[in-house]
């Protein structure tokens, strides 16, 4: 049974300047022990569709009316975003899904010990002793790669460098073994050694446990080695997904050619780098038609900046947002 679906997720900030849009119509499913990763350039509403099944987005939030996020949980299928009381919010909130936030330091309370804030959530979603709490606390945070963990567990987050804050929480998401995990750049602060071993920590997980993941990230490098497909959002749309080789070998949208096009060439050192075209623009100036026409080397006059591509596959498994495709189908 599909673990999570997500329907036509439509994401609104009410601000002093306006409506703005952070997502619109994402729709994508995901099946037990799946790793999807979820790249695109910063502002493309990857973070703000991540924490809206946790229901973390604050300040004005308006979901679309057809919007659902579709959780099953023991048999039952629940909607996240009909959860309101904090009793209920807690199957979100640390129970069946954890999240691996991009800074740590703001994830931690200052005054509390790492090992008591563990020990905290695993009492409070797990229902177990404070012993049996401290001794999984420990193993995860070892299992994490930080050296003398017992010690650490006693420390505070200021009392710990960048990296191994980052491990700590990787450790305490990890360690109430939820059905999904949400890793939002979680091996941004780690130095290369670190991020191998903490990308195979998460695949341990994940077959220990059948877990399923959502991985953010901006290196497609690091979702090439972790995820079993790939979804690419730009300026809030979704506009490819599909099996991870299958999209990293054949893009089929232009933004998706832009990113792997921009990674560097480790066969040739000294040629440039090539950036996708122009900026994103702001969720307040949102163009008409497709979000990407503005920087579009394959826009059609008169149709990509007048009417918004539909998803249609391309190949089995993997769909496209763009009239390019369709016109090159017809053909």
């Amino acid at each position: 049974m599909t673990l999570l679906s997500v329907r036509d997720l439509t994401v609104r900030f009410a601000t002093d300047e306006g409506l703005v849009t952070a997502v619109d119509q994402v729709s994508f499913d995901l099946e037990p022990g799946e790793v999807m990763g979820l790249v695109g350039e910063s502002g493309s509403g990857k973070s703000v569709t991540a924490k809206s099944i946790m229901q973390l987005n604050f300040g004005g939030i308006r979901y679309g009316e057809t919007s659902q996020i579709l959780l099953d949980v023991d048999g039952r299928q629940t909607d996240a975003l009909k959860l309101k009381r904090p009793r209920d919010l807690r199957l979100v909130r640390g129970g069946a899904v954890s999240m691996i936030f991009q800074e740590p330091m703001a994830s931690f309370a200052p005054a509390i010990t790492i090992g008591d804030q563990m020990v905290e959530q695993l009492i409070l979603h797990k229902r177990v002793s404070k012993a049996e709490a401290k001794k999984t606390s420990i193993e995860f945070l070892d299992r994490a790669g930080i050296s003398d963990a017992a010690r650490r567990f006693d420390q505070y987050a200021f009392e710990l460098s960048g990296g191994m804050r980052q491990r700590a929480m990787i450790a305490m998401a990890l360690s109430t073994r939820p059905r999904l995990l949400i890793a939002d750049e979680p091996t941004t602060a780690l130095d290369v050694t670190i991020q191998a071993q903490v990308i195979d920590l998460m695949k341990e997980i994940v077959a220990e446990f059948g877990m399923a993941i959502i991985f953010i990230t901006h290196d497609l490098g690091v979702i090439a080695q972790t995820a079993d497909k790939v979804a690419v959002m730009y300026l809030g749309k979704m506009v490819e997904q599909g099996p991870v080789r299958e999209v990293i070998r054949t893009a089929a949208h232009p933004y998706t050619q832009g990113l792997l096009n921009a990674l560097p060439d480790l066969s040739d050192l000294d040629s440039p780098l090539k950036p996708v075209p122009g900026d994103i623009p702001s969720p307040l100036e949102r163009p008409a038609g497709c979000v990407f026409h503005t920087r579009c080397p394959e826009k059609i006059p008169g149709r990509c900046d007048a009417a918004v591509p539909a998803m249609a596959p391309v190949a089995p498994g993997h769909a496209c947002a763009c009239f390019a495709r369709e016109t090159e189908g017809a053909a």
